[in-house]
């Protein structure tokens, strides 16, 4: 392993694990809202028990969110200086505005974990929502930032220099929109699911039984909504990416040939050397149609692409392909549910239905990573598309392959510990938690 391969090994191990972290951490804040409004509004102190735990978990993806993503931060100075010396100036407005959103959240945090019984009762809920809310925006802000990497704009580019920068035209550029949309509905998607998927396991091993049954309706009904909007955001998303990156989308879909009625494949094993797909389904001119609205429009392949300006086909392809088979799943799932709750309400204690979410606890997550394999490895060579590559970009300094090899160590134990208090949280319910404690309602102070 080279130091540019090593020093692109470390960010996709530091990314990999901080998009997890974030996920969590940006979506179960609106988990904990919710069943905080139904305590209020009921008095049903299962609904504050809920509560309860999951602000612990929100606590803890918090801080090792807050600890990944300051290690991110610095990565992108020590090991591509180059990039950060022309970049820094024109997209860092999204990353000084996440911090402020940082620093909102955690104020919020500390005033929501300790001001039960202290705080009025809806301004105590309230900072429960600016948790969610600002660390929303700090998702979004930060999603702002690569897409500026995969759309560069707000500067002008002039005999190799980067000048007259403009951080508002940078910070909201042409992939922003559509690339938050779908960061945002994929990180419900896999926690909500995942969630879910943790409680119908606890129902159905017959452990405090209606506490989690209680918790697993709040985050199946993320799930359902937010699985059943991710494809339409995916499919504006494809259309976005076939305008600005089309080698992108050639990668994606292993599409080697332009021409018109491109057709959509599915699954195949992709061969770059001969240009052709082994194994793969096609289904004519659907391919045109999904990426400019149109069966009969020529799409971009990658005999249009220098051969040096392509990214990885098959990486980017099987990486897309297990993307959208893992969110045709959770799509199927969501409608299944919706209808449960629409018509066959006596099917919500099947255990088939329980065990079906069990089953996809780690699916979200895993389309995430393979999402975030196509957004990177897709837009490989570059760094900053169209205008920096990767390799130009890289630190001189030598043995970065030591610091991979000890941050993949740190990141290993801190995902242990992760787990560690996560299983420690679960099986504690009853004890922490799930207790018979007074019904009633705070008092205002």
């Amino acid at each position: 392993m080279d130091d540019f391969l090593a020093a692109r090994s470390q960010m996709a191990l530091s990314l990999g694990f901080h998009i997890i972290f974030a996920c969590i951490g940006m979506i179960m804040p609106f988990f904990m809202a919710v069943s905080h409004y139904k305590w209020l509004k009921t008095g049903d102190i299962t609904y504050k028990n809920v509560t309860r735990a999951w602000s612990r978990g929100v606590a803890i993806f918090f801080a090792t969110g807050a600890v990944s993503g300051t290690v991110l931060s610095f990565e992108l100075g020590l090991l591509w200086p180059e990039f950060m010396k022309h970049a820094g100036p024109i997209f860092g407005m999204p990353f000084s505005l996440e911090g402020t959103a940082f620093f909102i959240e955690a104020i919020a945090l500390g005033f929501y974990l300790y001001g039960w019984n202290r705080f009025n009762r809806w301004f105590h809920w309230f900072t429960g929502v600016v948790v969610g809310l600002s660390g929303l925006a700090s998702g979004i802000l930060v999603v702002a930032a690569n897409a500026w990497m995969n759309s560069p704009t707000g500067f002008e580019y002039v005999n190799g220099q980067y000048i007259n920068a403009d951080p508002i035209a940078a910070m909201f550029n042409d992939a922003w929109l559509s690339q938050s949309i779908h960061m945002v509905l994929a990180a419900t998607v896999a926690t909500s699911f995942a969630v879910a998927g943790v409680h119908a396991l606890m129902i159905l091993k017959g452990k405090n039984v209606q506490f989690h049954t209680k918790a697993f309706r709040i985050a199946a009904v993320f799930a359902a909504v937010s699985a059943i909007l991710q494809p339409l955001s995916g499919d504006f998303s494809a259309k976005d990416v076939a305008k600005r990156q089309p080698a992108k989308l050639a990668a994606m879909e292993a599409h080697f040939k332009t021409e018109e009625k491109a057709a959509l494949i599915i699954g195949g094993v992709p061969d770059e050397k001969t240009e052709t797909v082994k194994y793969a389904l096609k289904i004519p001119g659907a391919l045109s149609f999904l990426a400019h609205g149109d069966f009969n429009t020529e799409v971009t392949g990658l005999d249009k692409i220098p051969k040096n300006e392509r990214p990885p086909v098959a990486v980017v392809h099987y990486s897309f392909q297990v993307m959208v088979m893992l969110g045709v799943a959770m799509m199927l799932i969501a409608f299944l549910y919706l209808f449960i709750l629409w018509r066959k309400k006596n099917w919500l204690q099947k255990r088939w239905l329980l065990k079906m979410f069990v089953l996809v606890i780690p699916a979200g997550f895993i389309a995430v990573e393979a999402g975030w394999m196509v957004t990177e490895v897709g837009r490989q060579p570059w760094i900053m598309y169209g205008f920096m590559r990767t390799s130009d970009a890289v630190t001189p300094m030598p043995g970065i392959i030591y610091s991979f090899y000890i941050f993949t160590a740190v990141y290993l134990s801190l995902s242990i510990i992760v787990m560690i208090l996560l299983y420690r949280q679960v099986k504690m319910v009853g004890v922490l938690y799930d207790t018979a404690a007074d019904n009633s309602l705070p008092d205002n102070h």
